[in-house]
């Protein structure tokens, strides 16, 4: 059994990423992807992941919506930027909002990652009820607050809800 955590902070940890991530509604739901972080820990968020050198934002996010949901998208609005800060993961996080343009949505697979490491156990879409009833501490804190889907698609700016600061 891999050591999911290890192998976590050793391909993404300690250094500053930069990651896409794509906000796409359905039916007032939220396309959701469940990560798991070793040690029977969980992490909900919107599907997307690390740029690669040489490809724009849009480009890095319908790649890596492809790789995890089995989804084409359309890369349409820039939303916001959030800084993920939780040690040893630092993240400058850019958020977009996306639509279907064909594919299938099935539970993809992280390249990065070999198949007895693959951190992502779920993809649903999830409404704000469903949302609420997950633990803080298992969700992006962009989700603790929110009353719609809609909420998300109003902020704009930088954001940093709550991170842990290293001292």
């Amino acid at each position: 059994m891999p050591n999911i955590k290890k192998e976590i902070e050793e391909k993404f940890g300690n250094r500053l990423r930069t990651r896409v991530n794509g906000i796409l509604v359905r039916d007032n739901k939220i396309l959701m992807i469940k990560h798991r972080m070793g040690e029977g820990r969980f992490f909900w968020n919107v599907p997307g992941g690390g740029m690669k050198y040489g490809s724009s934002a849009p480009e890095n996010l319908i790649r890596e919506f492809k790789e995890e949901t089995g989804l084409h998208i359309q890369v349409d609005e820039y939303l916001f930027l959030h800084e993920f800060l939780e040690p040893p993961l630092h993240a400058i996080e850019l958020y977009f909002a996306v639509s279907v343009v064909g594919g299938k949505l099935e539970l993809g697979k992280d390249p990065e990652l070999d198949g007895n490491s693959q951190l992502i156990s779920e993809i649903q879409f999830l409404g704000v009820d469903d949302i609420e009833k997950i633990s803080n501490k298992e969700k992006h804190a962009m989700f603790w607050g929110i009353k719609s889907a809609d909420d998300l698609g109003k902020w704009k700016g930088y954001f940093n809800f709550g991170n842990k600061c290293i001292n």
